[in-house]
């Protein structure tokens, strides 16, 4: 980066460290910026302050919002017996594109992993179980991602929680749409065979 100015350089090196941003990404954005008119480059700036200031975790679900508790928690007409179980604020956005589901969330933060150290006690999982000895939630929805930790976090929860008489149920995985059975693995196939459906 010694061919930038250094305050071009360090724009570079922020923008890098970003998720899925690579360096060429990064010298594409901070060039971007620099052409940008000097409001819009605050107004950027300023939102992305605001943001990191007024956002907050929900009280009550754990998910992102600027009112506690967030505007799906505070809704009465969604149904307060079935809670949707997801890994993060992100997953919570993603089922509501769907606008199929019109239940509560739990955002657990996080998945157990013993490889990286996290168990059960470094996720949002103690205020999911105050959750539900306080309300009367029929079903528990666990949509944790198809892969090794969001198994274990899935079966960790199931077996917690199926003594107290609640219903727990994990979303279907399988093919996508679009998918080819010839480069699907062993575990998707085997996945998309248990959860069939009669047509």
């Amino acid at each position: 980066m010694k061919q930038y100015p250094r305050p071009l350089a360090k724009l570079i090196g922020e923008l890098s460290k970003l998720p899925g941003i690579g360096y060429k990404t990064a010298q594409r954005l901070a060039f971007h910026i620099l052409s940008l008119e000097d409001s819009e480059a605050e107004a950027l700036a300023q939102s992305i302050t605001d943001a990191k200031r007024e956002m907050k975790y929900c009280s009550i679900c754990g998910n992102l919002t600027d009112t506690d508790p967030c505007i799906i928690c505070s809704d009465g007409s969604r149904r307060q017996d079935v809670i949707c179980v997801v890994e993060s604020p992100r997953d919570v956005a993603a089922m509501e594109r769907i606008r199929e589901f019109n239940g509560l969330y739990h955002v657990l933060h996080g998945v157990i992993s013993p490889m990286e150290g996290i168990g059960p006690e470094d996720i949002n999982l103690k205020s999911l179980i105050t959750r539900l000895q306080n309300n009367d939630v029929r079903e528990l929805i666990i949509a944790t991602n198809p892969n090794i930790e969001g198994e274990a976090t899935a079966m960790y929860i199931a077996r917690l929680i199926k003594p107290a008489g609640i219903k727990v149920t994990r979303i279907a995985h399988g093919l996508p749409v679009g998918g080819d059975l010839e480069y699907a693995d062993e575990v998707t196939l085997l996945k998309a065979m248990e959860g069939r459906r009669e047509l």
